[in-house]
């Protein structure tokens, strides 16, 4: 099994942050349901991109560590897609500015 450098896990780990920093930026940014799922979505993708060189060194613990994100990122994406469409039949559009917590508009 060929040995990782530290040259592509730095390259791995900026590609990694860069997708979480751009998927942040776009989940605060957001005006509608779906550019937030897609923001969330690449935040999930970051983490499985940081768990790749992991797999090099130790393969159980990055196994567990992997299995762990996708229920976790599989019951986020059913979770919105939920709120989604219910969102969409009670007001009849997806916009953030319209989501309310409480009785109080957000």
């Amino acid at each position: 099994m060929p040995a990782i450098n530290l040259m592509s896990i730095s390259l791995l780990y900026a590609t990694s942050f860069a997708i979480l920093l751009l998927g942040f930026l776009t989940a605060l940014s957001s005006k509608d349901l779906i550019r937030l799922l897609i923001a969330l979505e690449l935040m999930f993708g970051a983490v499985f991109m940081s768990l790749i060189p992991l797999f090099a060194v130790a393969a159980n613990p990055a196994f567990a560590a992997s299995i762990i994100v996708i229920f976790t990122s599989a019951g986020e994406l059913l979770v919105l897609i939920a709120a989604i469409v219910i969102q969409d039949r009670r007001v009849k559009n997806i916009l953030v500015r319209d989501i309310t917590a409480g009785g109080d508009k957000l």
